[in-house]
């Protein structure tokens, strides 16, 4: 299934406050560490799995993509 590119975006936003929420990071921290630790590549790539979990999950479960990427979070 092809998805837009305004409701992928809209997903990976409210993705990143969340992430950001977790670890008390601001938007742009939040987006540049998942941006160096390749998530947010991961997640255009897997979009259509991503975006049917809760958030929570996709937050532990990127959280845990970053640090096999070389994150520390």
């Amino acid at each position: 299934m092809e998805y837009s590119t305004e409701e992928k975006l809209e997903w990976i936003i409210y993705f990143i406050y969340e992430f950001g929420k977790k670890y008390d990071l601001t938007m742009k921290q939040a987006f540049g560490y998942l941006q160096r630790f390749k998530a947010i590549d991961f997640i255009d790539k897997h979009y259509g799995y991503a975006h049917t979990q809760s958030f929570s999950t996709m937050v532990d479960e990127l959280s845990q993509y970053c640090r096999r990427m070389g994150g520390a979070l």
